[in-house]
C-alpha cells in the first residue's frame, strides 16, 4: 500500500533540481548505450523517453543493422530482469506466458513462468509468430498482466516490451494487426550507419567488445517515471496535441486517424521528453520532437494513399505543419 507522504509527493509539482537531476542521469544512460550502440543519440533517448513513459518500443529494420545490440545495450544499463524471446511460426502463447506443471513429489500443480515475466522483454522477429501468439502479449502490454488458465498474475514493475520486425521481408510473416501496433508507444525505423558511423563502429569492435555498465535499478526507473508524471503541461499545449489528433483524423489520405490511446501517450512523451531535458514543464517543441515515433505507426492510410505510395510519416509531417501550436 502507498504512504499517504509518497501520494503528496506524487501530486506535488516538479521541483527544477529534480528535473535537472533527471535530465543528468539519462544524459549519462545515453552515453552509455552509445558506447556499444553506433548510431543517433535519438534512439537511445528514444528508448529512455518510452521507459519513463511507462510504453513499448517496436523497431522495424532490415537484418544487421544492430536491432537486437541496441536492446541488449539498453536493457545492460537497467539493474533489472531480462528476457528475450525469438519468435518463430511454431512458436505457442504458452512459451511466452508459461505454463501449470505437476510437480510429483508434492502432488500439485505450479505456474512455470515464461519469459514474459521480465522487467524488459526482447520479442525478437514479432511477426513472425502467428495470430494467436501475437495476441498473447495483448494482456500483458496493456494490462501488465498475464492470465494463464484461467489465474491471472501480475508482471514485475517496471515492465517493457521491446520488439523488432523486418519490413521487407514478407515470406513467412505474419503482419501485425492494428490493435496489436496501437500498443506501442513509439515505433522506430533503423536504417544503415552513416559513413562515419560505420568505419567508427569497425575501428571500436575490431579492438574490444565494449558492454555497457549498470546505471538505473528498477526503484530509480520507477522514481524517475514518477518524476515525469509530475511534469506540469498547459492547457495550451494540450490544445495542441488535441487540433493534432483531430487533423489526422480529417485527413483525406487515411482512413483511421489516432486513437485517444495515442494521444495519451503522446502526452506522456512529451513529459518524458521534457523531464530528460531539464524542464519542469511540457512545451509544443517536446510534442514536435516525438509526436511522428508515437504517431506515425497508429495512421491507417486509404487505398487510394497506398496506390500512390504515400507514406504515413509523409502525413505526419503534413499534419505537423499544417497544426501550429497558439503563443497565449
Amino acid at each position: 500500500m502507498q504512504h499517504p507522504q509518497d501520494s503528496t509527493a506524487a501530486r506535488a509539482p516538479l521541483t527544477q533540481p529534480e528535473a535537472e537531476e533527471s535530465a543528468s542521469v539519462g544524459n549519462a544512460l545515453v552515453r552509455e548505450v552509445s558506447r556499444v550502440y553506433i548510431g543517433p543519440r535519438e534512439i537511445p533517448e528514444l528508448l529512455l523517453i518510452s521507459l519513463l513513459a511507462g510504453g513499448h518500443v517496436l523497431l522495424e529494420g532490415v537484418p544487421g543493422v544492430a536491432k537486437t545490440t541496441l536492446v541488449k545495450a539498453f536493457a545492460a544499463t537497467l539493474g533489472c530482469s531480462f528476457s528475450r524471446i525469438q519468435f518463430t511460426p511454431d512458436l505457442l502463447p504458452a512459451d511466452i506466458t508459461g505454463t501449470f506443471v505437476l510437480s510429483p513429489k508434492e502432488g500439485t500443480f505450479s505456474l512455470r513462468q515464461g519469459p514474459i515475466f521480465a522487467n524488459i522483454v526482447l520479442g525478437d522477429e514479432i511477426n513472425r509468430a502467428p495470430a494467436k501468439t501475437q495476441s498473447a502479449l495483448l494482456e500483458a502490454m496493456q494490462e501488465k498482466q498475464v492470465t494463464v488458465e484461467g489465474d491471472t498474475r501480475i508482471l514485475p514493475d517496471p515492465f517493457m516490451v521491446l520488439a523488432t520486425q523486418n519490413p521487407v521481408e514478407h515470406a513467412g510473416t505474419y503482419p501485425l494487426p492494428e490493435a496489436q501496433i496501437d500498443r506501442f508507444l513509439v515505433r522506430i525505423i533503423l536504417g544503415y550507419p552513416s559513413r562515419e558511423a560505420e568505419r567508427e563502429m569497425l575501428q571500436r569492435f575490431l579492438t574490444t567488445s565494449p558492454q555497457s555498465q549498470t546505471l538505473l535499478p528498477p526503484e530509480r526507473i520507477l522514481q524517475l517515471r514518477q518524476r515525469a508524471e509530475r511534469v506540469h503541461v498547459e492547457s495550451e499545449v494540450l490544445d495542441y496535441v488535441v487540433r493534432l489528433a483531430r487533423h489526422t483524423r480529417e485527413s483525406p489520405q487515411l482512413l483511421l486517424g489516432v486513437s485517444p490511446r495515442a494521444v495519451l501517450g503522446l502526452v506522456r512523451a512529451a513529459r518524458a521528453r521534457a523531464l530528460l531535458s531539464g524542464r519542469t514543464y511540457a512545451i509544443p517543441d517536446d510534442i514536435q520532437a516525438v509526436a511522428p515515433t508515437v504517431l506515425s505507426h497508429r495512421l491507417v492510410l486509404t487505398p487510394e494513399a497506398e496506390i500512390e505510395g504515400i507514406e504515413p510519416e509523409a502525413v505526419m509531417a503534413k499534419a505537423l505543419r499544417e497544426t501550429r501550436p497558439r503563443s497565449r
